[in-house]
């Protein structure tokens, strides 16, 4: 058990230490963003997510529901329905917090909703990284393991720096900007290690929480993200977080 929780924290140690990296982006930005580059940058995380939501949640749970004694469409539509509805349900409690505060309290409901989503979605690719390791460090499939938290590693830079980045065109400080992106993967390891120690019941449950993840990343997107990124740089933005987001997830499976 000790071997497999070593293994385990190894794999998300390293996919955690890819979103800090790409939180890090922020220091590499002299000043305030132009509201072009605000927006590019609004439409660029929103592709990432979208994608994300996609390639890494979507489409591995319908796979994973395959095993299941359930359409498999099943889990991917109720999970995805319940993050819809769990977002819209804190959305609804944000604004009441701070309504007083006018222009920040936008501001502030986006940011909460944007960590919370990315948060989300770091639980389950924690969650499989972890049991995979826990598996190799048995003798079954390192390379494949290996494979995995390479692919969801490198997946995970722009999604530090889609929560970093925006965090910052915010008005946050860039230190915090970078906390904010560095934490929002900090549940991988967590996550990770705690699968291995409840791995029997946690399978099964794994396609309700990739789909589950995915329509909380969605919901952000459509309300928030896409309608302040509007203009030509920010659907540019969104073509090309969108992309590579997408060549990752299917370059690297």
């Amino acid at each position: 058990m000790l071997q497999s929780l070593g293994w385990a924290a190894l794999g998300t140690g390293f996919t955690f230490l890819m979103t800090t990296l790409g939180a890090a982006m922020v220091f590499f930005f002299a000043g305030e963003p132009r509201p072009h580059f605000q927006k590019a940058l609004l439409g660029f995380a929103a592709g990432v997510m979208t994608a994300a939501s996609v390639w890494s949640l979507l489409l591995p749970a319908i796979n994973r529901s395959a095993a299941l004694p359930l359409p498999s469409w099943l889990p991917a539509a109720g999970g995805m329905l319940l993050g819809v509805v769990f977002l819209a349900a804190l959305d609804g409690l944000l604004p009441r917090l701070r309504r007083s505060r006018g222009r920040l309290d936008a501001s502030w409901r986006q940011t909460t909703l944007l960590m919370t989503a990315i948060t989300l979605h770091n639980v389950p690719e924690g969650m499989a990284v972890g049991l995979a390791f826990a598996l190799a460090a048995g003798g079954e499939g390192l390379a494949g393991a290996a494979a995995l938290a390479m692919g969801i590693g490198i997946q995970n830079f722009p999604e530090g720096a889609a929560v970093a980045l925006p965090l910052r065109q915010g008005g946050w400080s860039r230190s915090r900007a970078f906390a904010g992106g560095m934490l929002s993967g900090a549940v991988e390891p967590v996550f990770g290690v705690l699968v291995v120690l409840a791995a029997a019941g946690v399978e099964p449950l794994m396609p309700w929480l990739l789909s589950f993840a995915a329509g909380a990343m969605l919901y952000v997107v459509v309300e928030e993200l896409v309608p302040q990124a509007h203009s030509r740089a920010g659907t540019c933005g969104f073509v090309l977080g969108f992309l590579v987001m997408m060549v990752l997830d299917v370059a690297l499976g």
